[in-house]
């Protein structure tokens, strides 16, 4: 599979740059659910940081590919953890067309703060019904509406005790969504599992989207830039593959 990991990091950086962005998004959504553990990382990478038009593309191709479909797949083999509401956002593909709806908007970050900030309890099912009816540039509305509203981020709100372990992943997800460069820059600085591969793949993958964006919030956190990291972690003098990488990702850096 092209998502292994054994594969070199030259490969690995043509692989990416070659295919098509939906077939490479579904290969790396297949991987995460069959490639042996699962990998959350991944598939909230895929689903919270692409369009819902682009979601929309991916499943067609990781049908096509594989024969099978996607959001049953994530069904069968997610028994915990995030599967509520990355359903719920994979749901919400369908509903890719239009624009931004500023009344709907704020209609539904009442409900929202209704849902959260009002009750004993915190109201699940009507936040996983926004998050699987409404496509992503209206989540994004419904986020900034809130924040007008109520004077602060959505985010901060379902941090009380009483939303549990859901409210601790919908938090993720909701900053995920909110703004992918910071997430990303997260995940850079975490480098949980096999560093270069990450590094690569974010580079690949959002060179001319948000990698200035993802650049600026990991200096910001780290006080070095990507380039140096892609330095670090491909050092030159390892082998002129390496250097052949480095050059690369930091050309695509910097765009």
């Amino acid at each position: 599979m092209a998502t292994n990991q054994g594969n070199s990091p030259f490969a690995r950086v043509a692989y990416l740059r070659m295919s098509k962005p939906q077939e490479r998004d579904a290969e790396i959504m297949r991987h995460s659910l069959f490639g042996g553990r699962i990998n959350l990382h991944n598939l909230i990478e895929v689903a919270c940081t692409r369009s819902s038009l682009e979601l929309h593309f991916i499943k067609q191709a990781y049908n096509s590919r594989f024969n099978s479909n996607l959001e049953q797949d994530m069904g069968t083999k997610l028994n915990s953890g995030f599967k509520e509401i990355l359903l719920a956002v994979m749901k919400s593909s369908q509903y890719y067309a239009g624009k931004a709806d500023t009344s709907m908007a704020m209609c539904d970050a009442k409900t929202l703060y209704e849902a959260v900030e009002t009750g004993k309890t915190i109201d699940q099912r009507s936040i996983v019904l926004i998050m699987s009816q409404r496509n992503t540039g209206q989540i994004k509305a419904i986020l900034s509406s809130y924040r007008q509203l109520y004077g602060h981020e959505f985010s901060k709100a379902i941090k009380q005790s009483k939303c549990g372990q859901f409210g601790k992943e919908l938090r993720v997800m909701i900053r995920c969504i909110q703004n992918p460069g910071k997430f990303f820059a997260k995940q850079l600085r975490m480098k949980s599992g096999d560093g270069r591969e990450l590094l690569i793949r974010v580079v690949v993958t959002r060179s001319g989207i948000d990698i200035k964006d993802i650049n600026n919030a990991f200096t910001a956190k780290t006080g070095s830039s990507l380039e140096n990291l892609v330095r670090r972690e491909f050092n030159n003098k390892d082998s002129k593959t390496n250097g052949i990488v480095a050059a690369i990702l930091t050309g695509l850096i910097r765009g």
